[in-house]
């Protein structure tokens, strides 16, 4: 039972975190005493992780719990080089000269800022296949959800796109795990 409610924390904190983010780079790097955004997203993916307990009979046997656990590092890893960032606060020179140095190192650029945060999406988009037949639109609304946020960051650079769908995402997961319960429940009867 507490699983479900460290879940539901979790993507209830990704959410707050996106909505953060709307505030733009000035709001972020004026956040004080610490960076809230940021820490609501580190707190939020690895309450995330009992996702994969839920989801799944035995952790890491499935490509599901593997792909949500390497994007949950991924975005320990983001938060943390989005903390080094924050650390800059107004020194923009500061800033330019790390974010170039991350942009020239692709060991660091692809696993933690760009294909490393999508495995997680993916990861929960595996979960909700698990129930297409038996939960269909609410795995579909997990889908649109994750197609969303991918849409808002790469292709529409879209904020107001990415809380939208991190909100349906959620809605779909949630669900999802409550329907699981209730199938479980029913199949015990």
């Amino acid at each position: 039972m507490k699983l479900k409610y460290s879940a539901i924390i979790g993507l209830a904190f990704l959410i707050i975190n996106q909505i953060m983010l709307l505030g733009g780079n000035e709001f972020i790097q004026n956040q004080e005493p610490i960076d809230y955004a940021h820490w609501l997203l580190l707190i939020g993916v690895l309450l995330c992780l009992s996702l994969n307990y839920i989801f799944s009979d035995n952790i890491f046997s499935e490509l599901a719990t593997i792909l949500t656990s390497l994007g949950i590092v991924a975005l320990i890893g983001q938060a943390t080089i989005d903390f080094l960032w924050w650390s800059y606060g107004t020194d923009l020179e500061g800033m330019n000269k790390l974010t170039n140095q991350i942009i020239e190192r692709p060991s660091i650029r692809i696993p933690f800022m760009t294909i490393g945060p999508a495995l997680f999406y993916l990861g929960l988009t595996a979960h909700a296949v698990k129930f297409i037949k038996t939960h269909t639109s609410w795995s579909i609304l997990v889908f649109i959800g994750v197609i969303g946020i991918g849409l808002g960051a790469f292709a529409f650079d879209s904020r107001i796109l990415i809380v939208v769908c991190h909100i349906l995402l959620a809605i779909g997961i949630i669900v999802l795990i409550f329907k699981k319960d209730s199938g479980l429940q029913t199949q015990m009867e």
